[in-house]
This record gives structure tokens, sequence and C-alpha cells, in this order.
């Protein structure tokens, strides 16, 4: 009986700590959207990888182009000619593969100028974040682009707008 009286208070206790807790949300894509740097950053990230897409595409079209040659040639080559071939072509192969990696790895080109040019308004946004959670004693921010499971989310708690002001953008 007394652990059933001292479940139900520590369930009260609880139940009521839980409702006097403050929950807002944003909405980062919405936010970035609304930032011009952020657009800027993906142009600039949109253009490289564009830049390297075509120069790895350029390199397997060569990379084809050798191997149609060769099979077309293949029949009037030596054993040693053969060997030397394919192995051209192996090794350009690997030397795309490398290049790609190179370009789209996960600590490749791309990934440090996204780093660079993104993190940093990233960090701004998160900042600004964490000020107004402080500033309206919310206990829990939740980002509604990011699929977090929010069945209903009244407007009136959206701090979207809040966060770019404390950016300094207007919406």
């Amino acid at each position: 009986m007394k652990k059933l009286i001292l479940s139900a208070l520590v369930l009260a206790l609880f139940a009521g700590s839980a409702l006097a807790q403050k929950f807002a949300f944003v909405d980062s894509d919405y936010i970035l959207q609304n930032i011009p740097s952020y657009d800027a950053a993906q142009n600039e990230l949109d253009k490289a990888s564009e830049s390297w897409e075509a120069e790895v595409a350029e390199d397997y079209a060569e990379i084809e182009k050798l191997y149609k040659t060769y099979q077309s040639e293949r029949v009037l080559l030596t054993d040693e000619m053969r060997k030397k071939r394919e192995e051209e072509i192996m090794s350009k192969e690997h030397a795309v593969k490398d290049l790609q990696a190179k370009y789209f790895g996960p600590e490749g080109d791309l990934s440090k100028k996204r780093q660079e040019l993104v993190k940093p308004i990233q960090d701004a946004i998160y900042k600004a974040v964490k000020e107004l959670s402080a500033e309206g004693s919310y206990a829990i921010i939740f980002d509604t682009s990011s699929g977090a499971s929010i069945l209903y989310s009244n407007p009136r708690y959206d701090l979207s707008d809040e966060v770019l002001k404390k950016l300094g953008y207007k919406n």
C-alpha cells in the first residue's frame, strides 16, 4: 500500500512539473531560407559540386573510351600489350575513384567547404535559439523541419521569426 501511495505521489509530482515546462518549436529550413548568406553559401556549394561532378564524369568518359578502344583492338594485341592496356585502364579508374573520394567523400573537399560556409550560419542559429530558450524559460525547443514527430504545433509557440530577428534578419 505504501508503494502504491509513493508511486502515485511521484507520478503526481512528475506530471505537475511536466505541465509547468514551456515548450516551443522552430523551423530551421524556414530560418535558413530567410538568411541571404545561407542562399549564397548553397549556391557556391552547388557550383563547386557541379564543377567537380563534371570533372569526374569527363574522366569516366575517357576511361570508357579507352576501354572500348581496348575491346576493339584486343584480338590484335599481344598478351603483354593487353596486360599493359588493362593496367592502364585500371590505374585510371583507380585515380578517378580517388579523385571522386577527394571531392565527395566524408572528409572530402565538398564536406570541408560546407563546414566552412554553412557551419557558422548554423552555429549562429543555435546560439539565437539558445538565447531565446533562456529568455523565454523554455525547457525544450523542437525543430519541426528535421522530422520531429510533432502531431500538432500551435503557431503561437513558433519561435522561427524570433530567431531571425535575433540574427538581425527580417521576415
